[in-house]
C-alpha cells in the first residue's frame, strides 16, 4: 500500500491529533509525510533516538528538504550527551501541543517509540528526576560490570523491580539502580502512580503499521546498507570522538556499537552491518510485541 492509499484509511472527521505508530522501516515517516501535505499537518517526533542531533542517518531522521517543506518538531534538538527520557519529551510535548492547536494545524505524531505513545495516550509514572551527582555515582559504579552483574546488584537492593527487568537490558537496569540510590525506594512504586494523559486517546485516529514481515526484514537489510553509503561511519566516527558516556542512549542507537568496534579494527565492516540488521530485526519484532500488549487502542493498518 502507497503512502497515498493509507492515507486515505485514515478518518480525520473527528480528530485531534493522529498518532502514526509502527516497526522500523514499516514506512511510518512516508505516510506522515503525505498526510501533512493533505491535511495542512504539522510531524512531531515519536521517537527516542531521532530526538538526537547526532544521528540524522543512524535515526533514518526526515531529510532536510521535508523538514523544509512541513513543520517537523523534537527532531534532533537534543544533545547526544544528554540522557533524554519520555519524561523530557512529555514536558517537551506539553509545552508545544498548545502552540499548534492555535495555529489550526493537524498535530501528527509519527515514531517507533511505543512508550512514547504509551505516556501520551496513558499517562506517565510519576518517576522523580535522579540527580547528576547520584547517576554518576551509580554508572560510575556499574562501569565494567556485566548487565548479568547489574542484575543481581538490583535483585539485592530492590528485588521487585528486578523480577520485572531482562537480565540483557543494561540501560533499564541501571535507571532502576539510579532511582533507589536517589530515593531508598523501587522504581515499582513510582510506576504505579501516574500524570494524566496528554491526548484523549478517544480524540484521536491511532496506528500501528502492519507491513509484511519478510518484505520489512528486506527493508530493514537495505535501509541499512543505504546509510552506510549516506555517511553513517562519519556520523559514529564523530560521536566516539566526543568520547562519551557508553551507557548513554545515544551510544547504544542501533548500529553505533557495532560500527565503533569496527572503528576500533575489532571486526570487519560486514560483520557490524550483519550484526546492526540483526539487533534491527529483533527491536522490530520486541516493537510489534509492546504494541500488543501495551498499545491496545490503536488501530491495525496492514501495508
Amino acid at each position: 500500500m502507497t503512502p497515498g492509499a493509507a492515507a486515505s484509511e485514515i478518518d480525520l472527521k473527528k480528530a485531534a491529533a493522529v498518532l502514526i505508530a509502527g516497526p522500523t522501516a514499516s514506512g511510518k515517516s512516508a505516510l506522515a509525510m503525505d498526510l501533512a501535505l493533505r491535511c495542512d499537518g504539522v510531524l512531531i517526533n515519536t521517537d527516542s533516538m531521532q530526538v538526537y542531533r547526532d544521528l540524522r542517518v543512524l535515526s533514518a531522521r526526515p531529510p532536510v528538504e521535508d523538514e523544509q517543506r512541513v513543520p517537523h518538531f523534537l527532531f534532533g534538538q537534543v544533545d547526544g550527551a544528554i540522557n533524554y527520557s519520555v519524561g523530557h519529551w512529555l514536558k517537551d510535548v506539553a509545552l508545544l501541543l498548545p502552540e499548534i492547536r492555535n495555529s489550526g494545524r493537524l498535530p501528527i505524531f509519527v515514531g517507533g517509540t511505543g512508550l512514547y505513545f504509551k505516556a501520551l495516550t496513558q499517562g506517565l509514572s510519576a518517576i522523580p528526576d535522579v540527580p547528576q551527582a547520584v547517576r554518576a555515582k551509580v554508572r560510575t559504579e556499574a562501569e565494567g560490570l556485566s548487565p548479568a552483574l547489574l542484575h543481581e546488584r538490583l535483585t539485592e537492593c530492590d528485588p521487585v523491580m528486578a523480577a520485572k527487568l531482562r537480565p540483557s537490558d543494561p540501560q533499564r537496569l541501571l535507571r532502576a539502580l539510579e532511582v533507589f540510590a536517589a530515593t531508598g525506594q523501587s522504581l515499582d512504586t513510582f510506576q504505579r502512580l501516574k500524570s494524566p494523559a496528554l491526548l484523549d486517546a478517544a480524540t484521536c485516529e491511532m496506528l500501528f503499521l502492519v507491513p509484511d514481515r519478510v518484505i520489512l526484514r528486506a527493508r530493514i537489510a537495505a535501509r541499512f546498507d543505504a546509510m552506510l553509503k549516506q555517511g553513517a561511519l562519519e556520523e559514529v566516527h564523530q560521536l566516539a570522538a566526543r568520547q562519551l558516556d557508553p551507557a548513554l542512549p545515544v551510544m547504544r542507537a542501533h548500529g553505533v556499537p557495532h560500527l565503533l568496534r569496527y572503528l576500533r579494527g575489532e571486526i570487519g565492516l560486514q560483520d557490524a552491518a550483519e550484526r546492526a540488521i540483526t539487533d534491527t530485526r529483533h527491536y522490530a519484532r520486541r516493537q510489534f510485541t509492546f504494541a500488543r500488549h501495551q498499545l491496545p487502542a490503536f488501530r491495525l493498518l496492514t501495508i
